[in-house]
């Protein structure tokens, strides 16, 4: 109390009329909010611990529970917010640097919002997905700048490494030891089933899902965790990850707490020590010193593996991503400032970065006007909602997008922001046993099926909308978006006209 006091953000609503007392509420609540008093025999509450997972509300069999905002904040200041209180007495209280996990919930421009897909009527008469057919595979990996043909005029097909994927969508990157193993296991059969591909994120591969090499993609990072000649060999694709959307700048942390016996020998540390990835790559300083990386992954795997390299979204992207393209790699990830995270410092997470649409749309404007485009893929990342934001990002030039907020919510996710807590009720962002079998993976494997197959149809008709066929005749066509309520300079970064033009 006194000075550390801050009400609670949620309160708990038990409706005593239905409540039975059957202490589900109580057992499925790994926070400890609800307990049952003895002596008033009776389910109590403490809302201060309460993150709104909705949990206790999704299992109760009487409909008992309600979790609202409490309401009750500080006196209003447009200038000095309930929340930037909030944070300046938890620090002034502990001195430590505040984590957050997830995107950040600020309420910035989303351009996806502000963008609309043209559709085609008379002139160009639209497709029906149905009837016609729809091509939604893609190739990532560098792709010849012209077509070339033999002596006797037959087409030279010979390409460098590619992945294949059924729909233009992969999972990103998310390790074991952030979420869980069933987690894991469900996002790798998903992607084997659907023909994408899923990221192992930077903790390594452990052994049970050397199986799904082929629709894999294996992160080296900083910490170098987990990296060996048969992780570097199981995987489709290599990505070589310099930064993330949430944390631009920022290494990784994952607490010994979680190191268990699997992390711990999957990430190759010892049990109970923290994994900390540094900010940079201690060899890579330069262009130069990325390419000396990128040649020595190809040349461990005899030159048959696409080679990846995931910045995050900032300032001077389309510079890097120029540097990148001329350093061997042959796919860059572009990780926008609304992407997920398993924790990161609030304010970088929130304040740090640039959003992918503004991104996305110089990067390829650049490598275009620079005659490179073609030397590699381009995958970007960073809240792709649904299948209308994958559209537009592939029409402002993207070749795929990854996503993962969007998966993790068809596992279950509740998105109440607490993964760094390892408290996660629903099985997903955690590693204690009891919580980590509340996600069954089966059906979490037919969960993200389902919304990748809703999508890929989605992505067909509204293809077929705009009078397209194939997500190829899509790449880049800018002309097939118009924008509202966007400024001069905004749609000329993105490079599109006003809607009505």
């Amino acid at each position: 109390m006194g000075l550390d006091f801050m009400y609670p953000e949620f309160e708990v609503i038990r409706n005593m009329d239905r409540c039975i007392n059957c202490h589900v509420c109580e057992n499925e609540c790994a926070n400890g909010v609800h307990a049952f008093d003895v002596k008033r025999g009776i389910i109590t509450a403490d809302d201060a611990k309460c993150v709104n997972c909705q949990r206790c509300v999704s299992f109760c069999p009487t409909r008992a529970l309600k979790i609202v905002k409490s309401g009750c904040e500080l006196r209003e200041n447009a200038n000095w917010h309930h929340w930037t209180i909030r944070e300046i007495y938890r620090q002034a209280a502990t001195g430590g640097v505040l984590l957050s996990s997830m995107g950040t919930p600020n309420a910035l421009p989303v351009y996806w919002d502000k963008i609309l897909i043209n559709a085609s009527q008379v002139t160009n008469p639209p497709i029906d997905p149905l009837r016609e057919p729809m091509e939604t595979r893609v190739f990532l990996g560098e792709k010849p700048e012209k077509v070339k043909h033999d002596k006797d005029g037959r087409l030279i097909c010979e390409l460098p490494p590619q992945v294949e994927l059924s729909m233009p969508v992969m999972f990103s990157a998310m390790s074991y030891g952030s979420i869980s193993y069933n987690a894991h296991a469900a996002l790798a059969s998903a992607a084997s089933e659907l023909g994408i591909l899923y990221n192992t994120g930077e903790g390594g591969l452990h052994e049970d899902f050397y199986p799904y090499g082929p629709n894999t993609i294996v992160q080296v990072a900083s910490g170098r965790f987990g990296v060996h000649e048969g992780y570097l060999a199981a995987g489709a694709a290599i990505e070589i990850k310099m930064g993330q959307g949430a944390k631009p700048g920022i290494g990784g942390h994952l607490p010994g707490s979680k190191i268990d016996g699997d992390i711990s020998r999957t990430r190759m540390i010892p049990q109970g020590t923290d994994a900390i990835s540094p900010a940079p790559h201690h060899d890579i300083y330069s262009i130069e010193d990325l390419r000396q990386l990128v040649m020595s992954l190809k040349e461990a795997t005899s030159y048959e593996k696409p080679i990846i390299v995931k910045v995050a979204a900032v300032h001077n992207i389309a510079a890097i991503a120029s540097g990148i393209a001329r350093s061997g790699a042959d796919i860059i990830a572009i990780d926008g400032f609304r992407g997920g995270t398993g924790a990161a410092p609030t304010h970088i997470r929130n304040q740090v970065g640039i959003p992918i649409e503004l991104a996305l749309a110089s990067v390829d404007k650049r490598l275009r006007d620079e005659g490179i485009r073609s030397r590699v893929s381009l995958v970007v990342g960073g809240s792709i909602r649904n299948a209308a934001d994958v559209i537009k990002a592939i029409a402002l030039g993207a070749d795929a997008c990854y996503v993962a907020t969007a998966p993790l919510l068809a596992m279950g996710c509740h998105l109440c922001r607490t993964c760094q807590t390892g408290l996660c009720n629903w099985g997903i962002a955690t590693q204690r046993p009891d919580l980590v079998k509340r996600l069954d993976p089966e059906v979490a494997r037919t969960r993200l099926v389902n919304l990748m197959t809703a999508w890929r149809h989605e992505i067909k008709e509204i293809m077929g909308g705009m009078g397209i066929n194939s997500i190829e005749a899509l790449r880049g066509n800018r002309l097939m978006l118009r924008g509202v309520d966007l400024t001069e300079k905004e749609l000329e970064i993105l490079g599109i006209a006003h809607a009505g033009e």
